[in-house]
């Protein structure tokens, strides 16, 4: 409704206009659509897979601020928010759903989930932090669930949404949390003092301090690096692949579109079991990681 009263709008505001802006507005129009033609099929793909930033536009109340601290106040929403409040959403209902009813001996989805969480309990995180590790289970469990959702929500080819794990800033806010839990693990392992007292290893000698020192701080960063990278690089490189793949029927030829979709429907394929993987990597790391900072040895 709202989007036919806005149409019609449009269309009379249209109208009411002067030839000459009718004019210009239909040559550029045409303008545009040439442009779009000429461009090549990278061109489109990279336009699909990266982020819109104002693909809902929000206008500021009259009390906001246009800028605040010298930055201009943007409040609009990108296609990857929205990707990401959409997989978060699924994620709730199927927990509630699965969650619905508790039995003795568990069945149907309950036990699916149930099989993932004591996995990520007993094989990842106490494997990997220790007797403490239940303590971390429930960030772990979150990361892995939340990433999985979002890698397997962007494979459904809606118009519009992306993946939002192809994002770099989604990578970079999710490896800035494992950083955080992991420092403050070590701290509360170790105490304060204790733990960053404890940076380099014991049994170094003193002369290596001025060479081991800036290492093991470089360390505390390149950790949170590594998990931005390899999640952004492998959901965003399978995207581009699929893309280019049924792109080659424009680039090659028409006749090309048997091979083309067949590889792409395997490439697909690989990216069902590609978003599975770097949830369990992304969280298996982030365990590791909190198992190197809660042990001063």
């Amino acid at each position: 409704m709202l989007a036919s009263l806005l149409l019609s709008l449009g269309i009379l505001l249209a109208q009411a206009a002067p030839a000459e802006v009718r004019e210009g507005a239909a040559a550029g129009h045409e303008a545009g659509e040439a442009a779009e033609e000429a461009a090549s099929p990278a061109e489109h793909i990279f336009h699909h897979v990266r982020d819109d930033p104002d693909w809902i536009k929000i206008a500021l109340p009259a009390p906001f601020p246009e800028k605040l601290a010298g930055m201009p106040l943007n409040l609009n929403i990108g296609k990857h928010t929205v990707s990401m409040w959409i997989a978060s959403a699924l994620l709730l209902i199927v927990f509630m759903i699965g969650l619905r009813k508790k039995a003795l001996v568990p069945r149907g989805l309950y036990s699916v989930l149930e099989s993932f969480v004591v996995f990520i309990r007993d094989e990842i995180a106490i494997q990997n932090i220790g007797h403490d590790g239940a303590r971390y289970t429930p960030y772990l469990c979150t990361a892995f669930f939340f990433i999985l959702f979002i890698n397997l929500f962007g494979l459904i080819p809606i118009p519009g949404i992306g993946t939002a794990t192809g994002n770099l800033s989604v990578t970079v806010v999710l490896a800035l949390l494992t950083f955080f839990v992991t420092q403050l693990a070590g701290m509360r392992a170790q105490g304060v003092v204790g733990y960053w007292t404890h940076l380099v290893p014991a049994g170094v000698p003193k002369a290596l301090y001025i060479i081991m020192l800036p290492v093991e701080i470089l360390g505390l960063f390149t950790k949170p690096f590594a998990l931005t990278v390899r999640l952004f690089a492998n959901m965003l490189a399978g995207h581009i692949v699929i893309y280019f793949l049924i792109a080659l029927t424009v680039i090659i030829s028409v006749y090309a579109a048997p091979v083309s979709v067949g590889f792409a429907l395997a490439i697909y394929m690989l990216e069902l079991f590609v978003a599975l993987v770097q949830a369990y990597v992304f969280t298996m790391l982030s365990a590791v990681f909190i198992g190197l900072a809660s042990h001063s040895h």
